[in-house]
């Protein structure tokens, strides 16, 4: 399942991302978006975890828990759609 981590303090770092989730279960990927300007966070990124249950407990957990010094939220990112007039 792929989750959609926003509001990151801008000094949250990758690896920082993974390890908080790591706690919950196996994490497939990280990636924390990096502004290609200034080489800084854009305070959200993506987590995949394999394990429905893994990723729901990491949900329930997270979602809301300061990290740093904001309130993270976190959410199965949306399976965007396209739809094609014939």
């Amino acid at each position: 399942m792929k989750l959609l981590i926003r509001n990151l303090d801008r000094s949250t770092t990758q690896s920082e991302l993974m390890v908080l989730f790591q706690e919950y279960g196996v994490v497939q990927s990280c990636n924390l978006v990096i502004d290609r300007e200034t080489g800084e966070s854009k305070g959200f990124g993506f987590v995949e975890m394999p394990k429905i249950g893994d990723a729901k407990a990491a949900i329930k957990n997270l979602n809301y828990k300061t990290i740093g010094s904001t309130k993270i939220r976190v959410k199965k990112t949306e399976d965007k759609t396209i739809e094609v007039n014939k």
